[in-house]
């Protein structure tokens, strides 16, 4: 009998109402509580004082000193106290709302105490006590225990309970999901083993050794599902080639008004012998802040169009849209390619030409947001579909623009970028291309963290920086001023920037303002019509006026990494050297670390590894949007090495014929859901 037919009332101890609600949880198996892990552990290990840091939780066991001392106030509230002897030193115990207790203690008597330690008080606040009679001990004592998500009457002790009863039950028919040949060549431990030890996991290097071992398949799985897609469909001949000609892309080229960099050279290879052959083009294109992502992008859609198709570019924002959709203008001046372009402000007549220019083919290249997946829109003949800051949309959305053409190439880019061997393995059905080099002419940007009592001499920076002619955008984190956060708001920076500077025209730009007064501030703003630009974060992507030189970025310790990161690349985009100014005061150890990074580097990819090390993956990779899962035990980051190891491992086995029908393979094909696989459906 397998686990997963068993029904989870089956053990002992799970009635009616208890299986109702672990069906809330998504337990509905016996498999299903067997696989429901523990997010942490508590740990009841013994310590000794010296080893506790101030702050920490930690057990200790020592012997009552004094006689108890028992407060009350309030209603039904009580504080409880006895001195305790604890490695030779005497310690404050401290008890809550627990004043049955006072008659237990006695002095003399051996105690376990579990709570918070307070080194420069000596005292310890007690969640937890029992006294260290043999006959009274708990279970738990001394143990490292697991701690579930739970809610309802589904508590810590009864799931832990629960999950003990049917290992007893049914630990035995646990059976292994990996190739025995993987298991032996990673040297993992049995599946069974593993499971029981994270649920029950005595002490420590043995819980490592399940945590790996459960790690490893999570992470295996997850590629085997990427490789197995990517194998099959590269052996589908039922993309679109696009035949396009070398000459037709040295000829653009040699129209625009800069020279390529190298790595720019190097990824239009890339994607172009990827649009010559008969499979779909699945690519990542990911590169710094203005590395020149979208001239790569134009050159893929006029290859596009020249070989008679058309080509779709989908970005999160309308300010990005229209700004892509200047761009490409420009860029294709002189080309005969027709540029539309198709938002949701868009009006209903202008609306009604994108949609039948789309329809009879006269739109070449259509530049949108979300409107483009609407159902009325409708291509000639899509070609090419490139997403811009691809982990904004979510898998769904992103699988309706490719479906409004018959397998077109897809090429998505990210201003985030990614260690590109990270990369490669985690977006494992996807190619991945990386621009590092900066555009000729570009200088690095000057980073500067300031305390808001130095804001005079930043008013100072503006004002050097606006006689030269430059302008400056200043960033707020919120656009009117709230109760719950101490921050600086756009609505008053806006007007203490106009009183600072009084001759000088201040723009106000953020996400509530209309479409058609967004475009006109930043249309002043580009025009070097108005000199300061205050905004909220909706300039932190795609945003290009040359002339800035100085973004001054308020409440920096309020933002990530990440997003300091893309709102400093809205300066330093022409030929001036650019200033970055962060003004923060902050409170944390980790927002202190966040303002070092910026001043030390201004190279995205080493703000990204220092972003990963900080925060994890979760964020990063835009988990709940962008495909990669949130996984049980598994750590995108901590697990790199097993990520690596799964990709190889995954990749070497879809790509054997035996794979696919020896029966050694039977159990972990299951797992895969070849059928769907088969079908050319997209995993989640």
């Amino acid at each position: 009998m397998l686990l997963e037919e068993i029904p989870v009332r089956q053990v002992k101890g799970v009635g009616a109402s208890k299986e109702e609600e672990l069906h809330a949880f998504g337990i509905h198996t016996v498999a299903d509580l067997l696989d429901y892990f523990p997010f942490r552990y508590e740990d009841y290990r013994l310590r000794s004082l010296k080893e506790i840091k101030d702050g920490d939780k930690a057990t200790v066991q020592g012997t009552i000193r004094g006689n108890p001392m028992l407060q009350r106030y309030g209603r039904n509230k009580s504080r409880l106290t006895s001195k305790i002897e604890v490695d030779g030193m005497l310690i404050t115990a401290v008890w809550f709302n627990r004043p049955f207790l006072k008659d237990q203690i006695v002095p003399g008597r051996d105690i376990v105490l579990t709570g918070k330690w307070e080194q420069s008080r000596l005292q310890m606040t007690v969640s937890e006590s029992e006294f260290a009679d043999r006959e009274t001990r708990s279970a738990k004592s001394g143990t490292l225990q697991p701690v579930y998500s739970v809610g309802g009457s589904i508590t810590q002790t009864w799931i832990r309970k629960t999950i003990r009863q049917a290992l007893e039950q049914y630990g035995a028919l646990i059976r292994e999901l990996l190739p025995e040949e993987i298991v032996e060549r990673r040297r993992l431990i049995p599946r069974r083993e593993a499971v029981e030890r994270l649920h029950l996991p005595g002490d420590t290097s043995a819980g490592a050794a399940a945590r790996r071992r459960m790690a490893y398949e999570e992470l295996f799985l997850f590629q085997l599902k990427l490789q197995a897609y990517r194998s099959l469909n590269r052996d589908r001949a039922d993309g679109v080639a696009h035949p396009i000609e070398a000459e037709t892309i040295r000829k653009f080229a040699a129209t625009l008004p800069f020279e390529l960099t190298e790595a720019q050279k190097k990824v239009i290879n890339e994607i172009v012998y990827d649009m010559r052959q008969p499979y779909a083009m699945n690519r990542l294109l990911q590169g710094d802040v203005g590395s020149g992502k979208t001239v790569v992008a134009a050159i893929a859609l006029v290859g596009a169009v020249k070989a008679g198709r058309q080509g779709a570019l989908m970005v999160p924002t309308e300010i990005l849209a229209e700004q892509h959709y200047r761009s490409l203008q420009k860029l294709f001046a002189g080309t005969g390619i027709e540029v539309g372009l198709l938002t949701g402000s868009l009006p209903e007549r202008k609306r009604r030409e994108v949609l039948a220019g789309l329809q009879m083919g006269m739109i070449d290249v259509v530049v949108g947001t979300h409107a483009l997946i609407q159902d009325e829109v409708f291509f000639r003949s899509l070609g090419l579909v490139v997403t811009d800051e691809q982990h904004r949309f979510g898998v769904n959305q992103r699988s309706v623009l490719r479906r409004k053409g018959l397998n077109p190439d897809v090429l998505t880019m990210t201003a985030t970028p990614i260690p590109r061997t990270l990369a490669i393995t985690a977006f494992g059905d996807m190619d991945v291309s990386t621009l590092r080099e900066r555009p000729h002419g570009r200088l690095p940007i000057k980073t500067y963290w300031v305390k808001h009592s130095a804001m005079d001499r930043v008013y100072g920076f503006i004002r050097k920086e606006v006689s030269e002619g430059r302008q400056a955008y200043v960033i707020c984190p919120l656009i009117e001023e709230s109760d719950k956060l101490d921050v600086q708001n756009a609505i008053d920076v806006h007007v203490q920037i106009q009183q600072a500077f009084p001759d000088l025209k201040v723009g106000l730009l953020h996400g509530r303002l209309g479409a058609a007064e967004k475009e006109a501030v930043m249309g002043s703003f580009g025009a070097n019509e108005s000199q300061v630009l205050v905004a909220t974060t909706v300039v932190e992507v795609g945003v290009d006026v040359p002339n800035a030189t100085l973004i001054v970025i308020m409440d920096a310790e309020r933002f990530g990494l990440s997003q300091l990161h893309q709102l400093r690349g809205r300066v330093g985009r022409g030929a001036y050297q650019s200033y970055c100014v962060l003004v923060a005061d902050p409170k944390s150890e980790a927002g202190r670390e966040r303002m070092n990074v910026m001043t030390e580097t201004d190279d995205g990819f080493e703000v990204a590894r220092r972003d990963l090390d900080l925060r994890g993956p979760g964020d990063f990779f835009g988990t709940k949007q962008s495909g990669v899962p949130e996984f049980k035990v598994a750590d995108m980051v901590a697990d790199y090495e097993l990520l690596e190891q799964a990709r190889e491992d995954a990749a070497d086995l879809t790509g054997r014929e035996d794979f696919w029908s020896s029966p050694a393979y039977e159990g972990v094909r299951a797992v895969l859901g070849k059928d769907h696989i088969l079908q050319g459906e997209q995993l989640d």
